[in-house]
């Protein structure tokens, strides 16, 4: 008997070797198979010449062939974030999606976010994240540090 991940791959590949890329994508959708898988990654994002974000992650996967796209980061995500103002701010967590077309993103498990130009840490163990509008979302407790308080 041919263990499953075995009989996946060779399905895959049976499928790769026909020249009809959408039966591909179809088995990839139907299975929830990823259609990419990276490790060790490291990514910078520039702006107008600036680096504007570097993301690091030990593992990505992409379900870009779902009907809603996503990467999912299982192994957690480390994000920074520059701003022209000299601000910038660090994103963690040890686990991550992020859904393509939304640009919505959620943070699980022991998330931090650091703010250094007003020296806030907010740190939860649930975050989502609206990357148009740079808005942050947690339904969960959370406790956040300034220079004069902690809320």
């Amino acid at each position: 008997m041919i263990p499953v991940k075995t009989a996946l791959l060779w399905a895959v590949l049976f499928y790769s070797c026909t020249n009809d890329i959408v039966k591909v994508r179809n088995f990839l959708a139907d299975k929830h198979l990823p259609v990419g898988t990276a490790r060790n990654i490291h990514t910078v994002y520039k702006d107008s010449g600036m680096v504007a974000t570097i993301l690091d992650s030990p593992l990505m996967y992409d379900y870009a062939m779902e009907k809603m796209p996503y990467m999912e980061f299982p192994e957690g995500i480390r994000l920074m974030r520059y701003y022209g103002d000299r601000d910038s701010t660090l994103v963690t967590g040890k686990y991550a999606v992020t859904y393509t077309k939304t640009e919505l993103s959620e943070l699980r498990d022991s998330v931090t976010v650091i703010n250094y130009l007003k020296a806030y840490t907010l740190k939860t163990e649930q975050l989502y994240w609206d990357q148009k509008l740079h808005y942050f979302i947690t339904g969960k407790k959370f406790v956040l540090y300034t220079p004069r308080d902690t809320i």
